[in-house]
């Protein structure tokens, strides 16, 4: 096609939309709704999916060095450690580190004790490559010598892995059933659009006019409808968003969680809601307009 004839399609899509007004005007405002809808929720859903990635990040299997164990004991232990399967970093908490972070977290009650021989053990803290690994590390690192106890939760640990996996489950069937929700929505307000100019379609086809001839300024016309019905949500979730990131940033400082940063997820967001817009409302245009050109 020449770029002559692509930009002619352009402006009649153009004038369609303007000349349609009202009808236009409705197919953008469904096209608004429903792209805010569909935004909102993927903000939503991928924010939960990340505080769950950091509550899973944030559990660890914590070994505990038996007290008759020495230096050279513990080397050998951490290597041993190191060198199983999932284990993504082995850190070392010696007894002192231990009893000054009980300390900072318990206060005063501890400072007593000052004095008293340290009851508290040494630590390995083992990091695994998957949040699913962390039962079967600790399986295998209970039975190791001296390893006086291995601590990751347990059926506490687990229940949370199934719950944060259901979370993300059910966020992502909701986004994908909103998703087709719109398309549906989308494609049956240009249909009513197109259906309402069935005439013109016919009398272009009496006057020799090719189907694709027909076709591409409504094609263009859907996909503009669409980008224009990105528009309005694209502004409303980047200042909703940024006001709550600014929010909850103050509420969970201090916490190893975080909400996604603006800085590409907003960018992300608003690129993707702007490309379900322009794709559906072309698509919504040729399923629409294929009846009138059968006949």
């Amino acid at each position: 096609m020449k770029i002559r004839t692509v930009w002619r399609h352009i402006k009649e899509g153009m004038k369609s939309i303007r000349r349609n007004g009202w009808m236009s005007f409705a197919a953008v405002s469904a096209v608004s709704i429903t792209l805010l809808l569909v935004g909102a929720l993927i903000g939503v859903v991928s924010n939960i999916n990340e505080l769950a990635t950091d509550i899973e990040n944030d559990v660890s299997v914590r070994v505990y060095v038996d007290l008759a164990a020495d230096d050279e004991d513990r080397d050998a232990l951490e290597e041993e450690l190191q060198g199983i399967d999932n284990v993504e970093e082995v850190t070392f908490s010696s007894r002192e580190d231990e009893l000054e972070n009980v300390v900072g977290s318990y206060g005063d009650t501890f400072e007593l004790f000052e004095g008293d021989e340290n009851p508290l053990h040494d630590v390995f803290i083992v990091d695994t490559d998957s949040p699913e690994s962390t039962a079967n590390v600790a399986e295998e690192v209970e039975p190791m010598e001296y390893v006086s106890d291995v601590n990751y939760g347990g059926a506490q640990a687990d229940r949370l892995f199934k719950m944060t996996s259901t979370i993300r489950n059910i966020g992502g069937i909701i986004i994908i059933a909103l998703i087709f929700t719109a398309i549906f929505l989308i494609s049956n307000t240009i249909r009513i659009t197109i259906f309402s100019r069935s005439t013109e379609i016919e009398i272009m086809k009496l006057v020799g006019a090719t189907n694709w001839f027909i076709r591409w300024p409504f094609l263009i016309e859907g996909a503009l409808i669409g980008f224009i019905g990105a528009i309005i949500p694209s502004v409303v979730l980047w200042f909703v968003y940024d006001s709550v990131y600014t929010t909850m940033s103050s509420f969970l400082s201090g916490t190893y969680f975080a909400l996604l940063a603006p800085n590409p997820f907003i960018y992300q967001l608003i690129l993707l809601i702007t490309v379900i817009g322009v794709v559906i409302g072309a698509i919504g245009s040729a399923f629409s307009i294929r009846r009138f050109l059968d006949t």
